[in-house]
């Protein structure tokens, strides 16, 4: 099932822990509505900016895969709201997230680990009703996960 133009519903739910913990992550109809929207509203226009792949590393996460990945109780993969992004040929992570934080709306946008130039992949998430626009960068200290508000380097 085509999601738009250059992103599928198997890109989005696909997982290989799934695979291996034998979880169907299957979306409901209203997640899979969440995650038109964030393809619409997000995926596309900076696919369309970019015109090369970018890759969805993570997307919709059913709750029981969430929790294996050991994401937030709160995470909006859970509710088709949230991508993982990666882009390449020519590009980096960097690009796809000034440009995502600069020219698109969205709820939260994180720089996700990665060094001061570069992230290891960029989180965004979309909702149907009022996006906060918040912007953070993702680290960890000892092997946990904090965030803190995002500032240009």
């Amino acid at each position: 099932m085509d999601i738009t133009k250059h992103l599928s519903l198997a890109e989005l739910t696909y997982s290989e822990k799934a695979i291996e913990l034998g979880i169907i992550n299957n979306p409901t109809p209203h997640q899979i509505d969440n995650l038109k929207l964030i393809a619409q509203k997000v995926f596309e226009p900076a696919r369309e900016h970019f015109k090369v792949p970018i890759k969805v590393s993570s997307g919709f996460r059913i709750s029981n895969l969430n929790q294996a990945l050991k994401g937030s109780t709160t995470s909006q993969h859970c509710g088709g709201q949230a991508l993982d992004l990666q882009i390449k040929k020519g590009y980096t992570n960097a690009d796809l997230f000034y440009f995502i934080k600069d020219k698109l709306d969205f709820d939260q946008l994180i720089w996700e680990f990665g060094t001061d130039k570069e992230p290891d992949w960029v989180h965004v998430s979309y909702t149907a009703t009022k996006n906060r626009k918040e912007v953070l960068k993702g680290f960890k200290v000892n092997g946990a996960v904090h965030y803190k508000p995002f500032k240009d380097e």
